[in-house]
C-alpha cells in the first residue's frame, strides 16, 4: 500500500508528515511504535515491542507492566488536569452532572475496594449490562484497577443474549441499573437481568445502580445496591502485564453466534489514544462528544479509554437523540459548547429527514470538527452533515474501523495533514495499516480512479 499513496507536489505541501509517519510505521514498526508507546505511563518499561516468534500469535511491548485506571486517572491527579471536567452527564430528562478527574478517580476507588469486598481478584471476569450513566465507565475502570475483565453487553439487547455472554465468559458478578429512561419510558433492565441468570451458571451477585427509580426484585444476599457497597477507599492498581485481557467485547451476533473478542491492556491503550489523536487533533480545551453507546466498541475506546488517556473532557448523554425533539442533539451541542461531534450515518440520516429547521434553532458556532463512524457514510448525508451542521468548516473524519481492530484503522487525519475529502471516502490508512482490498475471488484490486481535490 505505501508504495501507492500518492506523492506529488500538492499532497507533500500538507502532508509531509502523514507521508513520513506512515512510510516509518511499516518499514521500521519496531521503532516507530517504540516512539509512540510514550504516551501512556509505565510501571515496568516492556523488554521488546514485538515478540513474533509464535506467528501469527503475536506479543506487542512483552513484559510490560502498567495498568489503564492508572493511565487514565492516577497520573492526572497531581497536575492541573486534577479538577478538568472528565465528563459532563445529561440525561433525556435533562439532569446534568458534572465530574472531574479527581471526582471520577475517587469513584473509580471507592467502587474498585467494593469489588474486592465482595470476593473478585484478578483475572476473574464481570458482565456489565448498563445504561449510559457515569457509573458505566467507573465499573469498567475499577475492574480494570484490579486486573478483573469485563465484558459489557449493549443494553438493548435481551435476557438470552445476555445469558449467553454471561456463560461464555464466565462472569461472576453482573453489574446493572434498575432500569433506563428510552423516548419517556423505562426500559426494566434489573428484570432482563433476573431472567438472563436464570438461563446463566455462576453468578454470585447482581449489583444495581439506582438510575430509573422502577420498583425493582432484590433477591437477599444474591442483589446489592451500588450507592450500599461502595466507601471511600484507595486501592492500588494492579500491574497488568502488556498482553494481560482488559476486556471481552461480543459482535453482535446477528449472521451466527457472537465472538468475544478480547483486547489487551498495553496495545489497546497505545493504539486508541494513538488513533484519537491523530484523527481528530483534540485539543486540551476541547469538549469532545462521541454521541455512541458504550456498549459496542465505539463507545469503550472513544467514549470512555481514549478521552481519559488523552485526559480529554467529554459529553455522555443517556437518551434518544430525537427527544422529546428532533433538536436534542443540536440543543446538546450549543449549551455545552462541543467542538468535536463523532456520530453515525443513521444518526445523521435520522436527523437529516427532519430538514434544517431544527439545527437552525441553536448556535452551532463551536463546533469545528465532525466525525463519523458505523457504517459507511452516504455522500448525500456527508454533504448535509457538512453543509447544514458544520457550516462548509468542519471537516469531516469518517472513520474505518471494526470491533476486532479497537481503533479507527482508515480515517483522514487532522494532526498529521488532513487530505482532500470526498463523500463517502474514509480516504488513507492510519500508521500501521497496510490495507488490501480483494474482490469475490480473494485477489487484490489495484488502486484507480480520479483523485478529487479540495479547493
Amino acid at each position: 500500500m505505501s508504495e501507492t499513496l500518492p506523492m506529488d507536489e500538492k499532497y507533500n505541501a500538507h502532508m509531509s508528515t502523514y507521508f513520513r509517519e506512515y512510510e516509518e510505521s511499516l518499514k521500521e514498526p519496531e521503532k516507530f511504535w517504540n516512539k509512540k508507546s510514550k504516551i501512556i505511563d509505565w510501571f515496568k518499561p516492556y523488554e521488546k515491542v514485538l515478540d513474533d516468534s509464535k506467528e501469527p500469535f503475536y506479543r506487542w511491548f512483552t513484559n510490560g507492566k502498567l495498568n489503564m485506571s492508572y493511565n487514565c486517572l492516577d497520573r492526572y491527579i497531581n497536575n492541573d488536569k486534577r479538577n478538568k471536567v472528565a465528563y459532563i452527564w445529561v440525561s433525556e430528562k435533562g439532569e446534568e452532572k458534572i465530574v472531574t478527574y479527581y471526582g471520577l478517580y475517587k469513584r473509580v476507588n471507592a467502587f474498585a475496594k467494593a469489588l474486592l469486598n465482595m470476593g473478585l481478584k484478578r483475572g476473574d471476569r464481570v458482565t456489565l449490562y448498563m445504561p449510559m450513566i457515569l457509573e458505566a465507565p467507573i465499573s469498567m475502570l475499577a475492574c480494570a484497577r484490579i486486573g478483573v475483565v469485563f465484558t459489557f453487553v449493549f443494553s438493548g439487547f435481551g435476557a438470552e443474549a445476555l445469558a449467553q455472554r454471561i456463560n461464555d465468559s464466565k462472569s461472576k458478578i453482573v453489574i446493572t441499573a434498575d432500569g433506563v429512561n428510552r423516548k419517556g419510558n423505562i426500559v426494566e433492565l434489573k428484570k432482563i437481568v433476573d431472567d438472563a441468570v436464570d438461563l446463566s451458571e455462576g453468578v454470585d451477585s447482581i449489583i444495581v445502580v439506582k438510575n430509573a427509580g422502577n420498583k425493582i426484585n432484590m433477591e437477599a444476599d444474591r442483589d446489592y445496591y451500588y450507592d450500599d457497597i461502595i466507601e471511600d477507599a484507595y486501592v492500588i492498581p494492579e500491574e497488568m502485564d502488556s498482553n494481560d485481557p482488559l476486556f471481552i467485547l461480543y459482535t453482535s451476533g446477528t449472521t451466527g453466534k457472537p465472538k468475544g473478542i478480547v483486547h489487551s491492556t498495553a496495545g489497546y491503550s497505545i493504539w486508541i489514544s494513538n488513533t484519537l489523536k491523530w484523527a481528530f487533533d483534540p485539543k486540551d480545551s476541547d469538549r469532545f462528544w462521541c454521541a455512541a453507546d458504550i456498549g459496542w466498541i465505539t463507545g469503550h475506546s472513544y467514549i470512555v479509554f481514549a478521552p481519559l488517556l488523552l485526559g480529554l473532557s467529554s459529553i455522555m448523554y443517556e437518551g434518544a437523540i430525537d427527544y422529546p425533539k428532533p433538536d436534542r442533539m443540536w440543543q446538546i451541542v450549543e449549551r455545552y459548547g462541543v467542538n468535536i461531534l463523532y456520530t453515525s450515518p443513521t444518526a445523521i440520516r435520522l436527523l437529516m429527514k427532519f430538514g434544517e429547521k431544527y439545527p437552525e434553532l441553536h448556535d452551532l458556532s463551536s463546533l469545528k470538527t465532525l466525525g463519523t463512524v458505523g457504517e459507511p457514510i452516504n455522500p448525500a448525508a456527508w454533504q448535509w452533515f457538512y453543509h447544514t451542521i458544520g457550516k462548509d468548516k468542519c471537516p469531516i473524519i469518517d472513520t474505518y474501523w471494526q470491533t476486532e481492530t479497537g481503533g479507527f484503522t482508515i480515517s483522514p487525519s487532522l494532526d498529521l495533514g488532513l487530505p482532500a475529502l470526498k463523500p463517502g471516502s474514509a480516504t488513507f490508512p492510519l500508521p500501521g495499516i497496510d490495507p488490501e482490498i480483494l474482490d469475490d475471488n480473494g485477489n487484490e484490486v489495484k488502486p484507480g480512479g480520479k483523485r478529487v481535490y479540495s479547493s
